[in-house]
C-alpha cells in the first residue's frame, strides 16, 4: 500500500530511537538518534516548513502524536517521550500498518494538518484524557508506597537503572545514559541537568536496589568513581542512608553528593504520576447532616 504521508518514514526509527534509549527519552535524543542512524544531512535537517520550524522535527512530532493516539507511546507533561506496553511489544511496522495508524489517528478528534506547528503536550494530553479510566487495586490507598517498593525491589538490577533513567528525564535531566558497566566504580549512568541557557552539570548516578541502609563507605566509594569525570554525584536507593553516610555525602572539602532514598523516590512517584494514579477522596463533614437528624 502506498503510503502518501511525509513523515511515514520517520515511525520505526521512533520506536527504535526509544528503545535503544532505555524506553523513554526527550525530544531532542530521538530527533539526534534518528539523524545519526538514517544519515540525514544538517541541510535536510534544517529545512524549514512554509510556517516556520524545522521540517524534520515537525514530522517526527507528527509520528509521536499519531503513535500516542494509537496506544504505542504514553503522553507526559513534562516533555518526555516514554513507550507503552504496545510500542515496546511492536515488531518492525510494515507500510499496511503505518498506514492504519494514520487512518486510525486521523479519524480521532482534533486532527491538525500535516504543516502545523508541532503538537505541544497539551494538545496530546487532552488525547490521552479520552482513553478509558484503569481501575486502581482496592487495596491501593492502604499502604501503597510499601507496594511500590515491594514492586521496586523485585524489578532486575537493569530494570531499576532503567527506572531511574526515566525518573531523572522527567525531573528535567538531558542525555540521560545508563551505562552500568562493570569495573566501573559503581557507577550506573549520567546525565546533564541545564539550570539555564548557560549553566549546566554533568552528573554521575548510582542505583542501588536494597532493602537495608547504605553506609558511609559506598558513598566515598562512589565519590572515588566521578571525581574529575562528572560536577555532581548522585545515589538512588530503595532503602535508606545511614547518618554517616549522609554526613559523608556533604562533607566539607570533597564534591557534594545528592542522596535519593526510597521514601524520596516514592515521593518523586507520586508528584511524576508514573505508576501511580491519583485518586480524588472525601472528607466526611458530620455537622452538615444534623439538621436534617430532626
Amino acid at each position: 500500500m502506498l503510503i502518501r504521508a511525509r513523515f511515514a518514514r520517520y515511525f520505526n526509527p521512533v520506536l527504535d530511537a526509544l528503545r535503544a534509549l532505555g524506553g523513554s527519552a526527550r525530544p531532542g535524543e530521538v530527533c539526534d538518534w534518528i539523524t545519526e542512524r538514517l544519515g540525514i544531512s544538517e541541510e535536510e535537517r534544517d529545512k524549514e516548513n512554509p510556517s516556520g520550524g524545522s521540517q524534520f522535527e515537525n514530522d517526527v512530532a507528527w509520528v509521536r502524536l499519531y503513535l500516542v493516539r494509537t496506544g504505542y507511546l504514553d503522553s507526559s507533561r513534562r516533555g518526555v517521550w516514554s513507550l507503552a506496553e504496545q510500542g515496546r511489544n511492536a515488531q518492525n511496522l510494515s507500510d499496511d500498518q503505518i498506514a492504519q495508524i494514520i487512518r486510525a489517528a486521523q479519524a480521532l478528534p482534533a486532527a491538525g494538518p500535516r504543516e502545523a506547528p508541532p503538537p505541544t503536550d497539551a494538545q496530546i494530553e487532552q488525547v490521552v484524557i479520552q482513553q478509558a479510566e484503569r481501575m486502581a487495586p482496592e487495596d491501593v490507598s492502604r499502604g501503597y508506597r510499601e507496594q511500590v517498593l515491594d514492586i521496586l525491589l523485585s524489578l532486575p538490577p537493569q530494570g531499576f537503572e532503567r527506572l531511574c533513567q526515566r525518573l531523572l528525564r522527567e525531573s528535567g535531566f538531558q542525555q540521560v545514559k545508563v551505562t552500568g558497566r562493570s569495573g566501573d566504580g559503581g557507577i550506573d549512568g549520567i546525565g546533564i541537568l541545564q539550570l539555564n541557557p548557560f549553566v549546566s552539570f554533568k552528573v554521575l548516578f548510582q542505583c542501588k536496589r536494597w532493602a537495608g541502609s547504605v553506609g558511609s563507605a559506598q558513598v566515598r566509594d562512589f565519590r572515588g568513581a566521578m571525581m574529575g569525570r562528572a560536577d555532581k554525584g548522585l545515589i538512588l536507593t530503595t532503602g535508606t542512608f545511614s547518618a554517616d553516610a549522609q554526613a559523608e555525602a556533604v562533607r566539607d572539602g570533597v564534591p557534594p553528593i545528592e542522596l535519593v532514598d526510597g521514601q524520596s523516590l516514592m515521593s518523586l512517584l507520586e508528584q511524576l504520576e508514573l505508576g501511580l494514579t491519583p485518586k480524588r477522596t472525601y472528607e466526611i463533614d458530620p455537622k452538615f447532616f444534623d439538621e436534617f437528624r430532626n
